[in-house]
């Protein structure tokens, strides 16, 4: 099956990074890996797969190829801490 990947670089099987907030504290923050995989709901569209979640894949999303650049980015945002 041919998925639609909206524009992304990414494709199902991709492991990709992204900063991921708490949803309980949100003043807490980390560089976290996720997988991209084919969304259940809509298998036509991509989905990243975290902590046992699937998150439609859109521009709402910093996803990062490697960890270096999502470290990188966090470091500018948040600081080194």
């Amino acid at each position: 099956m041919d998925v639609n990947n909206q524009g992304y670089p990414f494709h199902a099987g991709d492991v990709v990074y992204v900063i991921y907030r708490n949803p309980h504290t949100q003043s807490v923050a980390n560089v976290q890996e996720a997988a991209v995989v084919n969304n259940p709901e809509n298998p036509e569209e991509l989905a990243l797969f975290l902590y046992e979640t699937y998150y439609p894949l859109t521009d709402d999303l910093a996803v990062y190829s490697s960890e270096a650049e999502a470290e990188q980015v966090y470091n500018q945002s948040f600081g080194d801490l």
